[in-house]
C-alpha cells in the first residue's frame, strides 16, 4: 500500500521557524519531524509514500536527494498553488499515479497508531473511506465524528462550541481512502476533505471511523511542538531517551533538565536550561535561563538574559544580555538590545 503525506502547509502557527524551514523538517530530537512519520510509516510496511508538498518543497529534496528517507522511498509532487487537504490528496496521488487503496496522514502529527488495525477495519467495513479517530478533553479546535454501532459515520462536525459536541472523539489526521475518493474531488480548486469530501462520503454512508487509544499530537503550535520533545525525552512513545547532542558543548557549571541541545550548541557557565528546545549551533550565555522556550538554530541567548514562557526566537536571533523574553517571538535575524521596545530588563 501506498500513503500521501500532507506536508504542504505554511506553518504560520510556528513562525518564525517556519519562515526559514517548512515545519515538517524541523527537528524532532535532531531529526527533521518527517522522518519520525516516515519511520512510523516503515514499521506498518510502507515503503512508497508521497510528500504532497507546497510551501518551500526544495527543503524536502534537498535533504533527501535520492529520494529515500527511513526505508521509504519517496515521490515528490508540489502542489502548483494552495489546493487545501482535498484538493492537495487529489493532486499527489494522481500525480503519482496512485490507483488503487491507499494511506493518508498528516506530516506535522506524531502517533503510535496501529496502521494495520486501521487498514483490516476499513476493509472489513467495506467503505469508500475509514478515518482514525483520537479522544481529546476539548474538542472544539477539532473536527469531530460521531459513528454509529458499527463504525459508520453519521456526521463530520468541524471544530464545534466544548458544549455542543456530539462526542470526544475527533478526526485524527490518517485516513484509509479507496481510489475512487478521488473522483469525488473536484480540480483546479480547493477542497476541503473535512468540509465537502468527508461530508458527501457521510450522505452516501461510504465513510467509517475507528476509534483508538494511541499517543498522538499535532506539532503545529510553539506549546505542542514542545510538548512532543518532552514526550519523547520521557519515554511516552518507547524508551526515554537523552536529548542532548554528543555534539553540544555544556559548561560542566551549567543545569539542563529535560531539554533538546542541538549539535555545536554552546551552554554557558551557570545557565539554566529546563523543558526547553535549543536548536543546532545556538549559543545559551553565561548564567542565563532559557525555560519552557524554542530556540532557534544559531541564535543566541546573552549572559544573565531570560527567555521563558513559550517564546521563540528564530534562526539567527539574539537577545541582549540581561534582557527578559516571556512569550512571544524574536523574528529571524533579529538583534533585540536594551534599548528595543516592549522588553523588560531581568
Amino acid at each position: 500500500m501506498r500513503a500521501v503525506v500532507l506536508v504542504g502547509g505554511f506553518g504560520t502557527r510556528l513562525r518564525p521557524l517556519t519562515q526559514t524551514t517548512p515545519k515538517q523538517m524541523l527537528p524532532i530530537l535532531h531529526k527533521p519531524m518527517i522522518e519520525h512519520v516516515l519511520e512510523h510509516l516503515a514499521s506498518y510496511g510502507i515503503t512508497d509514500a508521497v510528500l504532497s508538498m507546497g510551501y518551500k518543497p526544495n527543503a524536502f529534496a534537498d535533504a533527501y536527494p535520492d529520494g529515500h528517507c527511513a526505508g521509504v522511498e519517496l515521490h515528490y509532487a508540489i502542489e502548483p498553488e494552495p489546493l487545501d487537504t482535498a484538493g492537495a490528496i487529489r493532486f499527489a496521488a494522481l500525480d503519482a499515479g496512485i490507483d488503487a487503496q491507499f494511506l493518508v496522514v498528516n506530516g506535522d502529527v506524531l502517533t503510535d497508531l496501529d496502521l494495520s488495525a486501521l487498514v483490516a477495519f476499513h476493509r472489513e467495513r467495506g467503505g469508500e473511506g475509514t478515518i482514525a479517530l483520537h479522544q481529546v478533553e476539548d474538542p472544539s479546535a477539532f473536527g469531530v465524528v460521531p459513528t454509529d454501532s458499527a463504525g459508520r459515520v453519521e456526521a463530520f462536525v468541524e471544530k464545534p462550541p466544548r458544549d455542543e459536541a456530539p462526542t470526544d472523539l475527533i478526526n485524527a489526521g490518517t485516513y484509509v481512502l479507496e481510489a475512487s475518493v478521488l473522483d469525488r474531488i473536484a480540480g483546479g480548486r480547493k477542497v476541503s476533505i473535512e468540509r465537502e469530501v468527508f461530508p458527501a462520503m457521510v450522505a452516501d454512508s461510504a465513510l467509517f471511523a475507528m476509534p483508538g487509544d494511541t499517543y498522538w499530537i499535532d506539532t503545529g503550535t510553539p506549546s505542542k511542538y514542545l510538548q512532543a520533545q518532552m514526550d519523547l525525552l520521557q519515554g511516552m512513545r518507547g524508551e526515554q531517551v537523552s536529548g542532548i547532542h554528543p555534539l553540544a558543548q555544556i559548561d560542566p557549571g551549567a543545569t539542563v533538565a529535560r531539554s533538546v541541545i542541538g549539535a555545536g550548541t554552546v551552554v554557558g557557565a551557570g545557565a539554566v536550561v529546563r523543558e526547553s528546545v535549543v536548536m543546532a549551533g545556538a549559543c545559551v550565555g553565561q548564567e542565563a535561563v532559557v525555560e519552557r522556550a524554542i530556540i532557534g538554530r544559531r541564535a543566541w541567548v546573552g549572559d544573565g538574559a531570560r527567555v521563558e514562557d513559550v517564546a521563540v526566537l528564530g534562526d539567527d536571533a539574539s537577545v541582549g544580555d540581561g534582557l527578559r523574553v516571556s512569550g512571544g517571538t524574536v523574528g529571524v535575524g533579529e538583534h533585540l538590545e536594551m534599548d528595543s521596545p516592549a522588553l523588560e530588563s531581568s
